[in-house]
């Protein structure tokens, strides 16, 4: 019977996805919203990292010494600025991290790794200006985590509530189901190739341990990332530099057949230096994207959250700006090591996302491999589908207002469970399409904001840095809407009123 029941679904959701969005060729060949996306992106990343005098290398250092101290100020509780890094890393980290990476590898070649590497980089300086937007809009709630991101930056800052409701759907759509299609998707994969349980068993169990999440709220969510994300990171990047270490001697051949093969050195001999260059463009910066979320829109929600410490907008900024990092420049980069040099790619023969990381880390540590990634992919997963959930609460509280939001709420939580059964039972591709696309929406939407709002966070961003160089630190550096002549009109003074 439950065989049947996944049949069938399968079957149901492929047709629909099929017929709305079409095949993968048509997304990718014939249509030209991915290039217009990717250029948008890096355009946008280019004119921040420029903008902010190239933030992610002047304060690297100073991300890590926010980092040490982001468990501070929160009160009443609220969400700490470590809570909403993890609430939005656990949202980052997920199937972009094993399956998003293997399919980079396995579409465009070892040179996909590159331009996920750039994108993070650029992506950096946008998620700080995104996330400083974020907590200058954020709002109060009666439950004492705060509200924000760009629907309402969009809405107070560019006074255009039809675009900022416009986002709303579009995040609605790509967290609260595609997204959270694609991670239950990978976890279904995973548990199956490791231990055989059959994929409509793991939707059920799945929808089990997720239902009390969802059901708690916003700082359920946070308290639960806090704990699980860290662990999980910290134990799947040792594994990394364990198998690095132990294969050291390749180690440097990797990184040379990455470079060469991102600008189609490894293509010139066949006379197919285009399309090699092109493919590893599209899908290493569109896997880039997905994974870290640099410029989507989606991560702004989690910054808005925080209390930060010290507080202000800037702050929050900072540790998303980490949050990239982490996500690509390290996690990303330990999956693409292990794949690499597993040698196990074959462009002969089809190989699926998450299987193909665990083929790849077997051959290190044999089944134990499988076993290690699948257990890594559930964790991930797992957190990244709460923290999607709670991206489209608040979304859907700033469609409604919060005093009329409850009953759409719980129709949204329902909605969200059965998106995570479905995905578990249906088709890869199919799932990946859905996702693609809904992202490029909210994706854009958000980038032609943040690039309008520019100059308010780069006036934070000069406040912060004069405070610093005044030798502020802690509760001596503060935030005050007056002094800033757009926001005086614009920011919530709740939100910065102790």
């Amino acid at each position: 019977m439950g065989e049947e029941l996944a049949g069938w679904f399968n079957s149901a959701v492929n047709y629909g996805v099929s017929v709305i969005w079409g095949n993968n060729e048509w997304l990718i060949a014939s249509n030209p919203w991915y290039g217009l996306l990717m250029f948008v992106l890096i355009g946008a990343g280019l004119y921040f990292t420029i903008a902010t005098r190239f933030i992610q290398f002047r304060h690297f250092g100073h991300m890590w010494v926010l980092l040490r101290t982001s468990n501070q100020g929160r009160k009443d509780g609220g969400i700490s600025s470590f809570e909403a890094l993890m609430t939005s890393l656990a949202a980052r980290v997920g199937t972009g991290n094993l399956a998003g990476v293997a399919i980079a590898i396995y579409l465009g070649g070892p040179g996909a790794v590159f331009w996920m590497w750039m994108t993070a980089l650029v992506g950096m300086s946008t998620s700080f200006v995104e996330s400083t937007l974020a907590q200058a809009y954020k709002v109060p709630h009666t439950d004492n985590v705060y509200r924000g991101g760009p629907a309402y930056y969009i809405e107070k800052g560019l006074g255009q509530r039809w675009m900022a409701v416009f986002f709303s759907i579009c995040l609605l759509i790509a967290f609260g189901l595609a997204f959270n299609g694609v991670q239950s998707n990978t976890i279904a994969q995973a548990t199956n190739e490791a231990f055989g349980i059959p994929t409509w068993m793991t939707g059920l169990v799945l929808v089990v341990l997720v239902t009390p999440v969802v059901f708690g709220g916003l700082r359920s969510v946070a308290r639960i990332a806090g704990k699980v994300v860290p662990v999980m990171a910290i134990l799947y990047i040792l594994l990394a530099l364990f198998i690095i270490v132990t294969n050291f001697s390749q180690f440097p051949s990797a990184i040379a057949l990455i470079v060469k093969s991102a600008f189609g050195f490894e293509q010139a001999a066949g006379g197919v230096i285009g399309y090699g260059i092109a493919q590893a463009m599209i899908n290493g910066i569109k896997r880039g994207l997905f994974s870290n979320e640099a410029g989507m829109g989606s991560a702004p929600n989690a910054a808005a959250t925080a209390k930060s410490y010290p507080d202000h907008p800037a702050v929050q900024g900072f540790m998303q700006m980490l949050g990239v990092f982490m996500d690509t420049l390290v996690i990303c980069t330990a999956t693409a090591s292990i794949i690499i040099l597993s040698g196990v790619v074959d462009p002969n023969v089809e190989q699926e996302g998450i299987q193909l990381t665990q083929l790849a880390l077997s051959q290190y540590v044999g089944d134990l491999g499988v076993i290690f990634v699948a257990i890594a992919i559930f964790f991930f997963s797992f957190t990244s589908i709460i923290a999607n959930y709670s991206y489209g609460e608040s979304n859907l509280e700033f469609i409604s207002g919060a005093r009329n939001a409850k009953v759409m709420i719980m129709v949204f939580r329902f909605l969200v469970l059965g998106m995570v059964f479905i995905g578990a039972v249906a088709s890869l591709p199919a799932i990946w399409n859905f996702a693609d696309l809904s992202m490029g929406l909210m994706a854009l939407t958000n980038l032609v904001a943040i690039v309008l709002l520019s100059p308010v966070a780069l006036r934070i961003l000069r406040d912060y840095e004069r405070q610093i160089k005044e030798g502020k630190t802690g509760e001596q550096i503060t935030f005050n809407p007056d002094d800033f002549v757009k926001l005086k009109d614009e920011a919530n003074r709740d939100a910065w009123t102790d």
